[in-house]
């Protein structure tokens, strides 16, 4: 941690050791790890490895160089301890500190959908779930402002404790590798270079969801750790104050840039071909939005519904476009998030975050 570097007057470190008056034991959990795990000492603690993903994603650094730029963000490793049992309840009774216009992180997978909750995960970063009969790991990074799921087979996740260009590196509990979230590579540990497979997750409101996925379930704040749930030791969405309003960020970006304000919201998307971002304020107004990465025609198109955005590949340069709202392809209407092309793992992130990890990244407006 670099002593000058802080966030609404204080550092990570401070903001973290005080949050509420439970100190930094409380905020681990407990103090030995089976029990930061929510795990009895005569429980079985083993853990299995999550499954590696057969893809491609943009290199721009080596392994080398992402390890000497982590970190410590305060709290060490299980510090910000993951939620393990997540606990639910039905959108008809949500938790009484969720209001409709606060964010949340939507997964619907195999039929199923659940909410997340910003101010919960804020607390905790990371959630391992079951959903739609799969192993997910839901993360959250509040410094980058990326939501992004992860598949986990038999693996659990964890918060390692470090970052890298301010985002979150967790670390799966089976082989103890480091994973960035916005790179979804191992970088240290016997998973190194490997790649994660992801699940995608929409941030939205609570509103929102709940109105496109009625029979939605929602988490709790029955995590298992006493936590201020309702005070982000951050700042606030909704409105939008302190970290998520201002243009300061704790620790300087691996690459800077200054198109866009450093925490503007771009919709990001990576694979083989190469980086890609759209300002989601232009999203918004356009609606649809055409690009190339590699010289591979992409098309990103916006869901009003959700304020959210969706990124396909459209190698044979099918004609999408807007009339009013509703997206059309080769002049046949389709949902927003199911257009006959083939789809990418797109999330919501700063700017900063977005361009430090991928420099080269492919600017669609």
């Amino acid at each position: 941690m670099r002593d000058g570097q802080q966030i609404n007057g204080l550092s990570r470190r401070h903001v973290i050791r005080t949050a509420g008056s439970v100190g930094l034991a409380a905020l681990a959990g407990c103090l030995n790890r089976s029990d930061a795990f929510g795990r009895g000492a005569d429980e079985d603690t083993s853990v299995g490895e999550p499954p590696i993903a057969d893809r491609s994603l943009p290199e721009e650094y080596t392994t080398d160089e992402l390890e000497d730029a982590s970190l410590s963000g305060g709290p060490g490793q299980d510090g910000i301890p993951a939620i393990d049992e997540p606990q639910f309840i039905s959108a008809e009774t949500p938790p009484t500190n969720l209001a409709d216009g606060d964010p949340v992180f939507g997964v619907e997978l195999n039929g199923e959908s659940k909410a997340y909750p910003q101010y919960i995960l804020v607390w905790h970063e990371v959630v391992n779930d079951r959903l739609g009969g799969e192993s997910v790991a839901v993360t959250y990074c509040p410094l980058t402002g990326t939501a992004q799921g992860f598949s986990r087979g038999d693996g659990e996740f964890g918060v390692s404790g470090r970052l890298i260009n301010s985002n979150l590196v967790m670390f799966d509990r089976g082989t103890e590798t480091w994973w960035p979230q916005i790179l979804a590579r191992g970088i240290r540990g016997p998973h190194e270079g490997a790649y994660l497979e992801e699940v995608q997750v929409t941030w939205t409101t609570w509103e929102r969801w709940r109105k496109q996925h009625p029979e939605t379930v929602v988490l709790t704040e029955e995590t298992g750790h006493i936590r201020d749930y309702g005070a982000d030791p951050y700042g606030g969405y909704n409105p939008r104050s302190g970290y998520y309003e201002n243009e300061n960020t704790l620790f300087s970006p691996l690459a800077t840039d200054d198109r866009f304000p450093a925490k503007e919201v771009v919709v990001g998307a990576r694979n083989a071909d190469g980086s890609m971002a759209v300002p989601k304020a232009t999203l918004r107004e356009r609606v649809v939005v055409d690009g190339t990465m590699s010289d591979v025609p992409y098309v990103t198109v916006y869901d009003e519904k959700l304020d959210t955005g969706y990124v396909y590949r459209n190698p044979d340069t099918e004609s999408v476009e807007s009339d009013g709202g509703d997206i059309t392809v080769d002049g046949d209407e389709y949902d927003a998030d199911a257009l006959p092309l083939e789809r990418e793992i797109a999330f919501d992130a700063m700017w900063f975050a977005w361009y430090g990890y991928y420099p080269s990244t492919e600017v669609h407006e």
